[in-house]
C-alpha cells in the first residue's frame, strides 16, 4: 500500500503545529486530515476511516485523553500522542490509554514523519497480503472492505446479500445446494 492511499488524522491545536507537521506528511504524499480540537476530531473520525492518528493531549472542548478512549473504544487505528506532558508518568499514562508511540513536544517533524511511517509498517505488514478483491467484468467485490462496485459505483447490500454474493463468487461454477448456502450465509444455527 502506497503512502498515497494511507489517511491521518492530526489533531493539534496549535496551528503553527498543525500546519508545519501537515506539510512534512503532505510532502511524503500522506493523505491528512488536520482539526483543531477534540471534539471535531472525534467527529471526523467518526465520518472518515484514518489509517494513524497524530493526537496532542491538551486540547480544546474533550481533552486528548478522552478522544484517545473513544477512538480506542471502536478501533484499533495507531496513535502517535504528540504532547508538551513529557513526564516519565505522563507517558506512561498515554500509552495505557491505548497509544502506540508518544512524542514530546517540543520535536522534529521529520521524526514524526519517520516515527509515523515505521508505525504504519508495522501496523500494516500483517494486513496487507489478507485483502481480497474479486474481480468479475464491470462486478467488483472488496472482500475486506465490505464494498460492492459495479461499473465503479458503490452498490448497498445487506450483510445476507453481501454473504451470498461473495459465496457464489468465490468459487464461480460450484453448484451448491440450498441447505449449504444458508449455513454458509446464515450460520449452521438457522432454523427455517
Amino acid at each position: 500500500m502506497s503512502n498515497e492511499t494511507r489517511r491521518i488524522l492530526l489533531v493539534e491545536d496549535e496551528k503553527a503545529i498543525r500546519d508545519a507537521v501537515t506539510a512534512y506528511l503532505e510532502r511524503e504524499n500522506y493523505w491528512v486530515t488536520a482539526v483543531g480540537d477534540g471534539q471535531d476530531a472525534l467527529e471526523e473520525f467518526q465520518k472518515h476511516h484514518f489509517d494513524l492518528v497524530i493526537l496532542d493531549l491538551m486540547l480544546p472542548r474533550v481533552p486528548g485523553e478522552r478522544v484517545c478512549r473513544v477512538i480506542r473504544d471502536t478501533s484499533d487505528v495507531p496513535i502517535i500522542m504528540l504532547t508538551a506532558k513529557g513526564e516519565v508518568e505522563d507517558r506512561i499514562i498515554g500509552l495505557e490509554l491505548g497509544a502506540d508511540d508518544y512524542l514530546v513536544k517540543p520535536f522534529s517533524p521529520r521524526e514524526l514523519v519517520a516515527r509515523a511511517r515505521a508505525l504504519l509498517r508495522r501496523v500494516h505488514a500483517d494486513s496487507e497480503p489478507q485483502r481480497e478483491v474479486l474481480e468479475f467484468g464491470e462486478l467488483t467485490i472488496d472482500v475486506s472492505g465490505h464494498k460492492v462496485l459495479v461499473s465503479g459505483e458503490e452498490i448497498d447490500l445487506t450483510a445476507s446479500e453481501f454473504k451470498l454474493l461473495t459465496t457464489l463468487s468465490r468459487y464461480p461454477g460450484r453448484v451448491y445446494s440450498r441447505m449449504e448456502l444458508v449455513e454458509k450465509v446464515l450460520g449452521y444455527d438457522f432454523e427455517g
